[in-house]
């Protein structure tokens, strides 16, 4: 069983395609496994081994998912978005402190002059545009020659990658996550969508996100299937690909869905034609009414699961026909055990809401150097995800949302999730995000912002009525904000805590 990236770079046949692009060759596993050999070859004669961190700053593409495999396989993988400013690159860069940072040669770049300040070496990396996507070279020609402290292939107890939380509420947290940790979630990613080498996904997420990093690239290695790696989400484009690169799966966010969803309703026999396996959802709560009209419009299974960094992605899945699928329901535990616990630390019996818990191979052991995060965030061994939700008798997981995410109205709790999902049965609404609003006297507001179907109209007050016929009437939202977009973070997920603020509701 592979412990390691390395362990799953070595398995599978050499000739079977791993790393692709719309409109380029494919770099089979042995060109893969040579790439990464060469990487951690090139790193170790800097004094670079296991253990120690590199950053990237690359744009979404077949390279980048390349480069994170050699990386993982050898070092301590560090991936950073692109598009962050330059206080960003100091923050991330500063709090990281890796022996390198590689970028593209010749990008424009603000991390490059960030890593000259900070005193960071610099990595060139040059695509092989004219051979097999994902065919890069590296020179490490200006780092210092050395001998590192722990040459050759990471073990599985090395740290495989590191990732910061998303901060929404307070600073970001480093989360490592070792080798075991990595292969662990790929396996469960794999056994939960029956990944085999005649599969082939369409990789749409970014690939400084745990998502893209781990259920499309990492399980589609492991599997001995292929992975064909987007310049980046494109709504426009996504049929498109799927008639070019014939993928049997992809995996998006759910807003990710909802923007192809606008284009293939009406693309109908272009969806169909495309043949997919399945569809998977993460990383946010899936619309049943979204799942419904996915199904219908592309012929598939929509398997919506559950993830986060902090289990190297996948903690829960919906399993595939003929096992039911529930709208709603993230599915069963697909990899670690999943608990549901109290504010005291007991776990709850079926039926019961209360706290998210999971503990397995592929959690996480605690953040880097934040003992005040870890004692927060581990009971009796199991691992504190921030989420509420139940376990029905089957043992079907459903999230009623992030505990830190609840709206509080003098008093009662009131979950956006189901506000959400109640606006979505509206015919004229096409996406919703409901929030807290803060309120002078009851704390907080229920509030929800709005992006209407082409083409349709609504008011309102239309909504608040059609919210009231089936919600108690403190949870009806007071305020309903009309937007084109819903504001979105980096990796397309909707964004509650601070959307007040974003959209100007606050004073």
């Amino acid at each position: 069983m592979a412990g390691t990236v390395m362990d799953i770079l070595l398995a599978h046949d050499g000739a079977l395609p791993a790393i692709g692009a719309p409109g380029r060759a494919w770099l089979d596993r042995a060109g893969l496994l040579a790439l990464a050999q060469e990487t951690i070859a090139a790193l170790n004669a800097a004094g670079i081994g296991a253990g120690d961190r590199v950053a990237f700053v690359l744009p979404n593409g077949p390279d980048c998912a390349s480069l994170f495999l050699c990386l993982a396989a050898g070092v301590t993988a560090a991936p950073l978005n692109p598009a962050y400013r330059a206080e960003e690159f100091e923050f991330y860069l500063g709090d990281l402190k890796p022996k390198a940072v590689i970028l593209e040669a010749g990008a424009e770049t603000p991390a490059r002059a960030v890593a000259a300040r900070l005193g960071i070496h610099v990595i060139s990396l040059t695509p092989g545009h004219d051979g097999p996507a994902g065919r890069f070279r590296l020179d490490t020609a200006a780092l210092p020659a050395a001998a590192p402290a722990r040459p050759g292939p990471a073990a599985a107890e090395d740290v495989a990658l590191v990732l910061h939380t998303s901060g929404t509420t307070a600073r970001p947290k480093i989360v490592p996550l070792s080798n075991a940790n990595l292969a662990a979630s790929a396996r469960h990613i794999g056994a939960a969508l029956a990944l085999s080498p005649a599969d082939r996904c369409l990789n749409i997420m970014p690939l400084f996100h745990i998502h893209g990093l781990i259920a499309a690239v990492l399980s589609s290695i492991a599997a001995g299937a292929s992975v064909s790696c987007t310049p980046g989400f494109n709504a426009f484009k996504f049929l498109e690909w799927l008639g070019e690169v014939k993928p049997s799966w992809y995996t998006a966010v759910p807003t990710m869905h909802q923007a192809i969803l606008m284009r293939a309703r009406n693309h109908r026999e272009a969806a169909r034609a495309a043949g997919l396996r399945l569809i998977r959802s993460s990383s946010a709560s899936l619309p049943p009414q979204v799942m419904a009209e996915l199904e219908d419009v592309f012929g598939a299974p929509v398997i919506e699961s559950y993830g986060m960094t902090e289990a190297a992605h996948q903690m829960a899945s919906n399993p595939l026909p003929p096992r039911a699928r529930k709208p709603g329901s993230v599915g069963i535990a697909a990899g670690p055990e999943v608990g549901i616990m109290d504010e005291a630390g007991a776990l709850l019996p079926r039926g019961e809401i209360g706290e998210v818990v999971i503990r397995g191979p592929n959690v996480t052991r605690g953040y880097d150097n934040n003992p005040e995060a870890n004692a927060k965030a581990f009971t009796n061994g199991w691992f504190r995800t921030g989420d509420q939700g139940m376990l029905d008798a089957e043992a079907y997981l459903t999230l009623t949302g992030r505990l830190k995410e609840l709206i509080n109205r003098g008093g009662e709790k009131v979950s956006p999730l189901e506000v959400d999902t109640v606006l979505m049965d509206h015919p004229a609404v096409a996406q919703v995000v409901s929030f807290a609003l803060p309120h002078a006297t009851l704390g907080e507001e229920v509030a929800a912002a709005v992006v209407l179907r082409e083409g349709m109209t609504c008011t309102e007050q239309a909504l608040r009525d059609f919210a009231a016929q089936r919600l108690a009437a403190f949870k009806v939202p007071r305020k309903v904000v009309f937007v084109k977009e819903i504001p979105k973070g980096a990796t397309g997920k909707l964004q509650r805590i601070g959307l007040a603020a974003t959209l100007g509701l606050v004073a």
